[in-house]
Formats: C-alpha cells, structure tokens, sequence
C-alpha cells in the first residue's frame, strides 16, 4: 500500500463486508486495491467502489433467502386473504 492512512481507509472499507464475503475474497481484494493504488488509482475511488460494491452484497438476496421470501409473501397473502373472507362471511345483511 502506498501509506498506512491508505491502508487503513481500504482495510475499514473491506470490513464492511459481510463476514462470508472477507472470508472468501479479503486477501484478494485488499491485493487488487495495493496494486491499483500503485498504479495511480486514487485510494479514494477504490474504497468508494469498494464501499458500493458491500452495500450491494448486502442488498443482493441469497439463494437461501429467496427461497423463504417467498414463503413468507405467500403467507401473508393467505392471511389476508382469509382474513378478508371471514369478514365477508360474517357480515349479515342490516335488520330494519
């Protein structure tokens, strides 16, 4: 890396990663970001692509998830639904 503070700032950035991801790709990405710096990239843009990219796989979905998304939308939708048909079925018609 170029300087400690530049170490720092993209060492903070790949923590905040999740766990899953620093394991797998951490080294790596910290070797990638030391090569690029010494290149001329600006260790500003590296952490701020960085920081995109860990809010991004925080926000993509995993196959597991999916999976239990969409079981917990069709419960809902059976809820309301059931819901909606005990009202329905309950209400009588007004006595005059």
């Amino acid at each position: 890396m170029d300087g400690p503070r530049t170490a720092r700032l993209v060492g903070t950035v790949l923590r905040c990663y999740p766990a899953r991801w620093q394991r797998r790709h951490g080294a790596e990405a910290a070797e990638l970001a030391s090569l690029l710096i010494s290149d001329g990239t600006p260790a500003g843009s590296i952490a701020w692509s960085y920081l995109a990219g860990a809010a991004r796989e925080w926000l993509t979905p995993r196959p597991g998830r999916r999976l239990s998304a969409v079981a917990c939308a069709l419960l809902v939708a059976v809820c309301s639904l059931s819901v909606s048909a005990g009202l329905l079925a309950s209400a009588r018609p007004a006595r005059a």
